[in-house]
């Protein structure tokens, strides 16, 4: 009952409106011909023969029903009027060619003898107020929205459009045509020359992307919407970054599909992010072949909690496995993991366990448990300034966790192992960089050794929005209004995304043959002070003025700049041209074995001289005595 009591006065409504429509024609379809034969007779009501009068009265009544009925036939009462479009004038169309038969067929039976120009003005007439009618109501929230209604509101959000194709035309559209959006489009900016000074839905192309500022501050845009699904990565980032010059909030449709698909609108718009000025393409990878290389098979994923790791927990997840078993030593990282994906994927057999990797007797008891066919080792302390003071804590966890892991692995027969590691492994300067390299080292020596495991490593930069990252950071601080601290003015960075950083480590697992170290080509790396300021014009903010920059200077084990790949260690291409391997390095396994027993040992006394250590087995490390 309550439902039907819901859904009562809608349809009450819409009754009311269907009605209020076909009144309302009926009475233009006789108002039409009657303003036909007045015409005929140039307005002279007394000049109207009796005989044209009367065949005027006895026909129009039987003739408005009639196109009422042909109406319904063709669904005109069907349509919402505040969106009526081209679909709304083709139905008109299609209802006034069928009238013709109907209206020859009704002046045979009545045997009508009118004047030809009565028939065809009045069917002219007819059509253009039955058009009207429908178009109405749509000018009419157009004019109230956009002049008088916007007229009366105080706090108007004047928009610029960016891009004057079909994903413009269609935001435009919904924006004109929304009375509960308090927006005004004031201009169009194209880079298509033969589109200056043209009007796109009555909104004017004023220029290229050289006038994005001067048009921003002439409008006094409040925000810049980014319509252009169908532009390269290189020129996003450089409109982008002229748009981050202006003090307006910017937005941007989420891809081409969505225009494809016929799915642009105002509720799938979303704010620009630092992602989208790092001006290349996505990583492209084969998800078919990948996918088909996890499903069916179980999969284990330490360190499944955190940012990388719960990110390939999802995409594995997706890919139908056996079964997928998430490791991870916070309980409360894994908990937020393992709900959503029971949400999202109520058929996956999901394992959740509470554990450290540095533990040999657990490492073992899973690995025996559960048998996986594939580890994706992810845990791992990876915080820099933390681990320069905590150093044994570093070689404990990264180094002897991935060994033990490693060797757990080996031991009950998994197929293939990949360690994530990262590009502060590369020339080190850092504690936390050189335990990496050391897990690098780990990998490589048990893949010569083992019979059954393909040990393999993915190393890439720092990963956007990942936990302890810089632009949480960034984001907290900017909410908090500022400082922003950058540690040094110099300081460039690689960065991808966290998707990008899952898509290579599984396409590393799909192309592993054993000992490799996959590297992604990452483009040009970015200044963090470039970083911080378009993050707080992409806030709303100018840099300096409404937000400042302090530089603390760089931390201890910082880098002005991070390296890929060792010299000494090459490249080779792979099939996606921006995943390459490293060639492994030849290394005394025997000694590497030895030296690891004195950092155990030196890890188990807590020595003052850890880092001393990790710089002779790792020779490249440069750390501050």
């Amino acid at each position: 009952m309550k439902q039907i009591e819901t859904h009562m006065p809608h349809n009450m409504r819409r009754l009311q409106r269907m009605l209020l429509l076909t009144l309302l024609d009926l009475l233009s379809i006789a108002a039409a011909y009657l303003f036909a034969l007045l015409l005929r007779f140039d307005f002279q009501f007394s000049e109207i023969p009796a005989a044209y009068l009367r065949g005027f009265l006895d026909t129009v009544v039987v003739w408005s029903f009639c196109s009422v009925a042909v109406f319904m036939l063709c669904k005109l009462y069907h349509s919402i009027l505040s969106l009526a479009s081209i679909a709304e004038l083709t139905g008109v169309i299609k209802a006034y060619l069928l009238l013709i038969p109907v209206h020859l067929a009704l002046i045979w039976l009545f045997g009508m003898e009118m004047p030809r120009s009565y028939y065809v003005i009045g069917y002219l007439i007819s059509f253009c107020l039955t058009t009207a009618l429908r178009f109405s109501y749509r000018l009419f929230r157009f004019v109230r929205n956009n002049e008088l209604g916007l007229l009366r509101k105080k706090n108007i959000t004047r928009v610029m459009m960016i891009g004057a194709g079909s994903a413009s035309q269609m935001l435009i559209k919904e924006l004109q045509g929304s009375d509960k959006l308090d927006t005004r489009v004031c201009c169009v900016i194209d880079d298509n020359p033969f589109k200056w000074g043209k009007l796109l839905e009555g909104i004017e192309i004023v220029g290229g992307r050289n006038e994005i500022i001067p048009m921003a501050k002439k409008y006094k845009i409040d925000r810049i919407i980014y319509a252009i699904p169908s532009a390269s990565m290189e020129v996003r980032k450089e409109i982008l970054n002229i748009c981050s010059l202006t003090d307006c909030k910017l937005q941007s449709i989420p891809g081409m599909y969505q225009l494809v698909n016929e799915e642009v609108s105002v509720s799938r718009l979303r704010d620009v992010e630092v992602a989208d000025l790092l001006g290349r393409e996505q990583v492209k990878v084969n998800n078919e072949e990948i996918l088909a290389d996890i499903s069916g098979k179980v999969v284990l994923v330490t360190g499944g909690g955190g940012s990388i790791g719960s990110e390939l927990c999802r995409q594995i997840a997706g890919a139908e496995p056996k079964q997928l078993i998430i490791f991870d030593i916070y309980e409360n990282n894994a908990y937020a993991i393992q709900q959503e994906l029971l949400h999202q994927y109520p058929a996956l057999q999901l394992v959740v366990l509470i554990g450290s990797v540095r533990n040999t007797a657990r490492m073992e008891s899973v690995m025996a448990t559960y048998k996986p066919d594939i580890v994706f080792h992810a845990a791992a302390h990876k915080h820099v300034p933390l681990m320069e003071d905590s150093p044994n804590e570093a070689i404990k966890n990264n180094v002897f966790g991935t060994y033990k892991t490693a060797m757990a692995a080996d031991r009950w027969g998994v197929r293939k192992f990949v360690l994530i590691s990262t590009d502060k492994a590369v020339n080190p300067t850092n504690i936390m960089g050189a335990s990496k390299r050391l897990c690098e080292m780990v990998v490589q020596m048990m893949n010569r050794c083992s019979r059954t495991t393909r040990f393999v490593a993915v190393r890439f930069g720092n990963v956007l929005g990942s936990n302890g990252s810089v632009i949480p950071l960034f984001k907290k601080q900017i909410a908090e209004g500022g400082p922003v601290t950058v540690t040094d003015k110099r300081v460039i960075r690689y960065f991808m995304t966290i998707p990008e950083a899952v898509s290579l480590v599984l396409q590393a697992s799909y192309y592993a043959a054993g000992g490799e170290i996959f590297v992604l080509e990452m483009g040009e790396p970015v200044k963090i002070d470039d970083m911080a300021r378009n993050l707080i014009r992409l806030s709303g903010f100018t840099p300096d003025v409404d937000i400042k920059i302090e530089y603390t200077g760089l931390r201890p084990g910082e880098k002005l700049y991070e390296e890929l790949l060792m010299k000494e260690e090459g490249l080779k291409e792979t099939e996606n041209k921006l995943i390459h391997i490293g060639r492994p390095i030849e290394m005394d396994d025997e000694w590497f074995l030895k030296k690891l027993g004195e950092l155990d040992a030196a890890c188990r006394s807590e020595t003052d001289h850890m880092k001393q250590l990790v710089s002779e087995i790792v020779p490249t490390y440069r750390y501050q005595k």
